[in-house]
Parts: C-alpha cells; structure tokens; sequence
C-alpha cells in the first residue's frame, strides 16, 4: 500500500507575521474574500487591511459571527462567488476558520489560515468539522489540499486567553498516544495509506516539545509576552501536531474526546482539546502502557492545569451511566478499528473508574 504525506504548503510564525498575509495572498490571487472572526476583526482591521492595501489587493472582509454548519458555509461561499473572490483566508478561532475552510472548499479556492488562538491543530489540516443546529457533529469534510499558507502571528496569540492554549496543548499531545497506536495496528490515515514513519516521529516529537517547553509558555499565556518557550508550544500545537495527525491517524483518545463532546455540562464548560488530554489518558490506561509513561504524562497535566478527572471537564456528578455511555460510544467509533486490537467497551469502563477513583496512580492498576 502506498504511503501518503501530506501538510502546509507554507508555515510562516512569529510576532507581527499578520503583515506578511498581503505578500503570501497576492501570489494566489488579487481578489480576496477574509472571513474574520467578529470579536477581533476590529482588532486587526487595520493590519489586515493595510497588509492587503500594499499589494493592490481587492478585499471583502467579512464579519463571521456565526455557527459551523453546512447551511453557513453554503451561504458564505454564494457570497464569495458572486464577489469573485479567488482565495479564501480565514482569520480568528476553530469557528471561523473551519467555515472559511468549507467556503474555499466549496468554490474550489486556495485557502490561507490565519489563526488568533492555539487551540487546536486544525489551522494546518485539511480538516472541516461541521455542526447541526444543536451543536452536534455532523460531518467532517475534507478540503482537497492543506491550506496553502498557514501565517501564526504570535503576539496575537499570546494576548489571548490562557485557556486557549492549554486546550490546544491537550489536543496535541494525544497526537503520540494515537500515532504509536495506529502504527501497531492496522490504521489508515485520511488519505486511506498506512501511518508514516515521518508522522510517527514528527508526533512523538510534538509531545518531547510540549512536556519541555508547556508548562514555561503557560505561565506567560494571555500575558501577550513571547517567549521562546511559547514559540516553541505554539509550534507544537500548530505545525508538528498537525503533521503527526495527517500522517498517522486517530484514535481512543479522539473516540473518547468526540462522546465528551456531546454532553451539553462538558462542552459548555470545556474544550475540545481538553476533552482529547482526558482521553488520552484513558487511552494510556486502557492499553497498559508501562506506569512510568502514565506517571509523566499525569504530572504533566498537572503542571499545565489540564482536566484530569471529569469533574474537572464540568460534568459535576459522573455517575456510572456517563461511565458505560463514554465506554461504549468509544468502544463503538471508527477510530477504534485503527487499534492492534480495540478495546472493549468494558475495557475502556474500568480505565475511565481508574481516572476518576484515583486508581490509576496505584502502578499495579496500570499493567493489569
């Protein structure tokens, strides 16, 4: 079977790397349709335009306040043809940019991803995860090439919400975990090829450069200083997580993350990256993994503030029923086919009492 890689076709990251969206836009096109987030496009009005302004750029920035659904990205993508855009560019969170994504998919654009937040990898991926009226999910389209720019302007990132980062550090670090998980096993990649070795590694990397570096760049988050260990996490999260994802595939950590969040008390209280950090310690003990991983990982939650109990994922009373509806949910889910050998629901029960009863700090627990 043949092996795929895919990523950026650019990545470009640093303080003030906004101003360099003219400059990367004008060699796509010279009709440009931005959908900015609403809460910072007042913000960054100014630099957006005045980037696209020198490079003679026709631009339509449009304020994007709204949900992730196909009926959205239909709507927007009739705008942006009847405008005559030829690239699409996304600027500000998960929402906005996955909309924008499926605008550009839909018209057959190149798409640039600016991201104001380090909450995911998704501003790297091909990637669009789209929701019904009811915040559900509804279906995962995928664009036919990466974004062709991906511009990370650090100082923005940095000014924002601490939390935003801690949800993205959990999102990527699950990236090793399912990475070593599809390689044992029989997982495909989106692309329908085996993991490559070059995901494997690029994974286990992004999760060496979180452990090292997280926890310094978490205590200058939303401080709008940047530092080199932010850098670096920013990286993380971003690029290498990314990467490692596309390249390798998902796993228990995203089955368990996906059920997580369909509970209305978690994901109102929550991020999708920290639902990911809680499955990827499931996933940690419900495979057996050596007590010493366990260890690491756990005292790495708790250096960087992440949930390490559902509880602390909002859900106040986790009663056993929550307990067998995430088991089987995940136990149910595609992800699991890329396991050596899935685990059973009733496996993936006694990881998750494990977690919550403080068990899985007993090291026998762990290999039994």
């Amino acid at each position: 079977m043949a092996r795929i890689f895919r990523a950026p076709r650019f990545y470009i990251q640093g303080p003030d790397a906004i101003g360099m969206l003219g400059e990367k836009a004008a060699t796509l096109g010279r009709s440009i349709s931005v959908l900015c987030d609403a809460a910072v496009l007042e913000q960054l009005r100014p630099v957006l335009e005045e980037s696209l302004r020198r490079q003679d750029i026709v631009a339509e920035i449009i304020p994007f306040d709204g949900d992730v659904t196909l009926a959205e990205m239909d709507r927007l993508a009739v705008e942006v043809r009847e405008g005559g855009g030829e690239v699409v560019v996304g600027v500000g969170g998960g929402r906005a940019l996955d909309t924008a994504k499926g605008v550009a998919r839909r018209n057959r654009l190149p798409f640039i991803s600016v991201p104001t937040v380090a909450s995911t990898d998704a501003p790297a991926t091909r990637g669009v995860v789209i929701y019904d009226a009811a915040h559900r999910l509804a279906a995962v389209e995928q664009m036919d090439d990466n974004p062709a720019f991906v511009i990370v302007d650090t100082a923005i990132i940095a000014a924002a919400p601490a939390r935003f980062l801690r949800g993205g550090i959990g999102d990527a670090l699950s990236t090793k975990f399912e990475a070593e998980a599809n390689w044992a096993g029989a997982g495909l990649t989106k692309h329908g090829a085996r993991p490559l070795l070059t995901g494997r590694l690029v994974a286990d990397a992004c999760y060496r450069t979180l452990v090292e570096h997280g926890p310094a760049a978490m205590r200058v988050a939303g401080t709008g200083e940047v530092t080199e260990d932010f850098e670096y996490a920013v990286e993380a999260v971003l690029l290498m997580s990314a990467i490692g994802f596309e390249n390798t595939g998902l796993s228990v950590a995203h089955a368990i993350a996906t059920e997580l969040g369909t509970i209305e008390d978690v994901r109102s209280h929550s991020l999708h990256g920290e639902h990911a950090a809680y499955g990827t310690l499931v996933q940690v003990v419900a495979e057996g993994r050596p007590a010493a991983e366990f260890l690491e990982l756990h005292g790495f939650f708790g250096a960087v503030s992440l949930p390490r109990t559902l509880a602390e994922l909002g859900l106040e009373q986790p009663i056993e029923a929550v307990v067998l509806r995430l088991a089987q949910a995940a136990a149910e889910s595609p992800f699991m086919e890329n396991q050596k050998a899935p685990l059973a629901a009733e496996r993936l029960a006694w990881a998750i009492r494990a977690l919550e009863h403080g068990e899985a700090l007993d090291l026998p627990a762990i290999s039994r």
